[in-house]
């Protein structure tokens, strides 16, 4: 446990899986397979796209089922993982353009579509998933026992809405990803998917941290919505991590728990604890939101944490009164009212197909088709980050964390052509002695042990390049001569 009176250090990451489309205009089309391909084309092409990795220190890839992925650089904050989480959006939408032009230039006419959603058309589900640092002290079933009350009634303001057809009608849930999940713990993120995944691979000191890896809740287009999800989640998860939660809210079924609650616009549905009381989601998240609201006053956090657990008290109160004032705010909440609306004005039925495209054209990560980036521009939704500070995050690394290294050097093997490869915690330079830089803290932030590890991998280049001069009878021939 760490010492009272120091504010908790934490990594957030944030990986999201992208769906993508390709609608042709002719007799000519493309497989996802190849489309997917088109947008990889410009990276491959700049020679220094090593291991997926951008100079922003995200990684970028092609994921099972065709999907491309972008997994955010290591964050310190989380608001520091919101933004680069939508810079993802950014970098996607320009590869976007290109694809689009290569694509042209194949004669093959129709429109390339990326959606930042977490199923499609088939019933597939794809995922958006948190990654947090915890204590390594912290034993796992202390961790997941007050974490999954927690996230099973966390859709009701970090969903991001889904119109769904079912035997019994057409519903609109609050969330798309918790009807895809199937286990209470598991360690597959693609099939039997739980609300607690077991994948620890923490890219850092096994003896101190593990990494939890949150496979349950849903992409979000709004960046308050994605800050709330992220932020209330680090602060539960620093009471944790200091025994403060004490309260048991265990669920009798949490399974069932977040597949009712997905249904249930209202927020209300009473669900059964384990010791037979019986709360709704409102209420859960209350209990866990008026903890925190004591735990601030008590210990050192962050101002992140503050304002999240401003909000948080904030949005239960709309929830509780009437969620459509949260229509500027919460995604399930801004897409419902936007599909209210063109439903009401033209008349039409809750099947018509026009309201499944309105749906997925809402998460159009395209600024000039989605229809969140409509509701943006008319200033309907609420911002955390200016197009500023989202374009700097691009390609910038965080300036506190170990991506600042991994992104400077990127920069630097580019400006002076060195061969590398490197994963999350390695920078391999290939030459003669295959130098290796290991940094397993991931709050280091030392550029300079990186560039004068540059410095002698260019040394022992150079010493290379006259071994293999002077070994070249050749050559030696040559200069006999001149």
């Amino acid at each position: 446990m760490r010492a009272v009176g120091a504010v908790q250090r934490r990594i957030y990451g944030v990986e999201t899986e992208y769906g993508i489309i390709f609608t042709p205009e002719g007799r000519k089309t493309l497989t996802v397979d190849r489309a997917s391909c088109f947008l990889f084309e410009k990276l491959i092409a700049t020679e220094h796209f090593r291991s997926g990795f951008l100079e922003n220190g995200a990684r970028f890839y092609q994921d099972t089922g065709c999907h491309p992925e972008y997994a955010t650089p290591e964050c310190a904050s989380p608001r520091q993982v919101i933004l680069y989480d939508k810079a993802g959006e950014r970098i996607l939408e320009d590869l976007q353009v290109y694809a689009e032009e290569k694509i042209r230039e194949e004669r093959i006419a129709g429109k390339l579509s990326i959606f930042k959603n977490n199923t499609d058309f088939g019933a597939n589900s794809y995922g958006s998933h948190e990654n947090y640092l915890v204590d390594r002290d912290v034993n796992f079933d202390d961790l997941a026992a007050p974490l999954i009350p927690f996230l099973v009634t966390r859709q009701i303001f970090a969903g991001a809405g889904k119109v769904l057809q079912t035997r019994d009608g057409v519903h609109y849930c609050i969330s798309q990803r918790a009807p895809h999940i199937f286990q209470k713990i598991s360690g597959t993120t693609t099939s039997d998917r739980a609300i607690i995944n077991t994948r620890d691979e923490p890219h850092a000191d096994r003896e101190k941290y593990r990494r939890l890896h949150v496979i349950v809740g849903d992409s979000n287009m709004s960046e308050y919505t994605n800050f709330l999800k992220v932020g209330t989640c680090g602060i539960v998860l620093q009471m944790i991590e200091d025994r403060y939660l004490h309260k048991d809210l265990s669920l009798r079924n949490p399974v069932e728990a977040i597949q009712n609650i997905a249904y249930d616009t209202s927020c209300k549905r009473r669900l059964r604890l384990d010791d037979g009381r019986a709360y709704s989601p409102i209420e859960i998240q209350r209990e866990y939101c008026e903890r925190a609201q004591a735990y601030i006053e008590q210990y050192p956090v962050s101002d992140d944490h503050r304002e999240v657990v401003a909000t948080w008290q904030s949005v239960l109160d709309c929830l509780d009164d009437d969620p459509n004032r949260l229509d500027r705010k919460v995604d399930w909440v801004i897409k419902r009212r936007l599909i209210e609306s063109y439903v009401d004005s033209r008349g039409l039925p809750w099947d018509d197909p026009r309201i499944f495209l309105l749906d997925l054209q809402y998460h159009d990560i395209r600024r000039q088709r989605g229809l969140y980036y409509l509701l943006e521009r008319r200033g309907a939704v609420e911002r955390r980050f200016t197009e500023a500070e989202i374009t700097q995050a691009k390609s910038e690394p965080p300036p506190d964390t170990r991506a600042r290294i991994r992104g400077q050097f990127i920069k630097l093997a580019r400006e002076k052509s060195i061969a590398y490869d490197l994963d999350w915690s390695t920078i391999l330079i290939e030459n003669l002695l295959n130098l290796r830089l290991v940094c397993s803290n991931p709050f280091e932030t030392d550029v300079e042990e990186m560039i004068d590890f540059v410095r002698r991998s260019q040394e022992v280049d150079l010493r290379k390049a006259r071994l293999s001069e002077l070994s070249s009878p050749a050559r030696h021939r040559a200069a006999a001569v001149r």
